[in-house]
């Protein structure tokens, strides 16, 4: 038996490329079913994060599990064509693959050093195959020994200490674009970790006046009152947006939520005053050709 990791991340690939082969929450136990259904693959977890997409795999035979998972990418994805996924893939197997998952768990392989958003993920994509049975005895193993590797490397080495993670990146950004935030209107559009992050970031900068929407109501009146807030039902953020100066989006929609006409009338209706879109999903929520309107600032992963 041997262990094999293949997959992509912002090192490799451009969001471009990573939005088209993500797994999204719902789609996780199908995906683990068809993983499971390769004749070479005996155990799977599939990872699936903003900058990374990974399968982990106990494969029989090293060539045909490789061309097999590979395979399973554009399976599963049948709207990719394989050509566009394969340069930007890469493949790790016995020690290489377990030293890969350490320094994956740890935060060693992450775009901020140090940022503890991974070890949860990781902890979920194990805990999600666990459930769905696609793990077995070897996995089990790799993934809770790198949990407590990278537990261990956090607390002896403070490689979290100065950690910068991406959602404070995007609220420096934004004091950067309006100089002073007490007086901003912030919208919150789905309720991934990491736009809940960014608006705590928000609020400890004097952010007052928060709005929340996400598909579920109860959630975002739960999150408005975490944030002292508004929340706002899914079907009518559109509209509420021109109130907005900041806006966060992180849903597990597969396509563009916030569209190029949509941004160019709330532009004219704000009368030109700036807004910065923050968007931290992948797919990605936001249309990039904002970035092409006068006066609308995009940060995306």
């Amino acid at each position: 038996m041997n262990i094999l990791v293949i997959g992509l991340s912002h090192k490799t690939a451009p969001v471009e490329i990573r939005e088209k082969i993500s797994f999204s929450e719902k789609a996780l136990p199908d995906a683990l079913h068809k993983l499971r259904q390769y004749p070479s693959v005996k155990e799977g977890a599939i990872l699936s994060t903003c900058n990374r997409v990974e399968v982990y795999s106990v494969v029989k035979d090293l060539e045909d599990g490789t061309a097999q998972v590979k395979k399973f990418f554009s399976d599963f994805h049948d709207s990719v064509n394989p050509k566009d996924i394969q340069p930007h893939l890469y493949v790790y197997s016995a020690e290489e693959a377990v030293r890969h998952i350490f320094r994956v768990a740890s935060s060693l392989d992450s775009m901020v050093v140090g940022e503890p958003q991974i070890l949860g993920q990781i902890k979920d994509a194990f805990e999600y195959s666990l459930s769905n049975e696609a793990t077995g005895v070897i996995l089990n193993r790799l993934f809770k020994k790198a949990i407590s590797v990278a537990k261990m490397i956090r607390t002896k080495t403070g490689i979290a200490e100065s950690a910068v993670s991406v959602s404070y990146t995007a609220v420096e950004l934004a004091k950067k674009i309006f100089e002073h935030l007490e007086d901003k209107a912030v919208m919150l559009v789905g309720a991934g970790e990491m736009s809940e992050l960014a608006a705590k970031h928000l609020k400890n900068n004097g952010v007052k006046n928060v709005m929340v929407s996400t598909r579920t109501y109860q959630r975002a009146l739960k999150l408005a009152k975490e944030f002292n807030g508004k929340a706002t039902k899914f079907e009518d953020f559109p509209s509420e947006m021109v109130h907005a100066d900041i806006v966060i989006c992180s849903t597990g929609a597969p396509h563009y939520l916030i569209r190029y006409d949509m941004v160019e009338q709330i532009i004219h209706q704000r009368r030109n005053r700036p807004v910065f879109f923050i968007d931290i999903s992948v797919p990605r929520n936001i249309d990039p050709d904002i970035n092409k309107i006068d006066n609308v600032y995009l940060y995306d992963i």
